[in-house]
């Protein structure tokens, strides 16, 4: 899947997991389409969507075996780099650590690990 096409996947994932698992009702923000997101945005998910897809491949698809906590932590750190790529002094909340991350948020980036894990095993065969 080109990288473009799995940017999109990461965000209709996290939109998913954000409408599930968001206590109330999510900010605008968050749940913004992929067109309405600005390049920045498409860019670091894009990045992460590829470290995701990158790990499950070297991993030869046993990244199965991990811990939804364990595919959370890969996601969020991946996505704490690309806010340092981007932003020269970011949000503390874009920068937490996952222990500081609420539940919602943690769940959400385990969907998005697995929504790519699935997508690379079927490619690994």
């Amino acid at each position: 899947m080109p990288q473009s096409e799995g940017a999109r996947l990461f965000r209709e994932a996290w939109i998913a997991g954000v409408r599930r698992r968001f206590p109330g009702e999510p900010k605008a923000g968050y749940v913004t389409p992929w067109d309405g997101m600005p390049q920045w945005e498409r860019d670091a998910t894009g990045a992460v969507y590829e470290q995701v897809r990158r790990f499950v491949e070297v991993s030869g698809g046993r990244t199965s075996k991990l811990s939804r906590e364990q595919k959370s932590r890969f996601v969020a750190i991946c996505w704490t780099a690309q806010m340092f790529k981007h932003f020269e002094d970011p949000k503390s909340g874009y920068v937490a650590d996952w222990s500081a991350l609420p539940p919602w948020r943690r769940g959400t980036d385990a969907d998005i690990f697995e929504a790519i894990e699935e997508i690379g095993e079927k490619a690994l065969g």
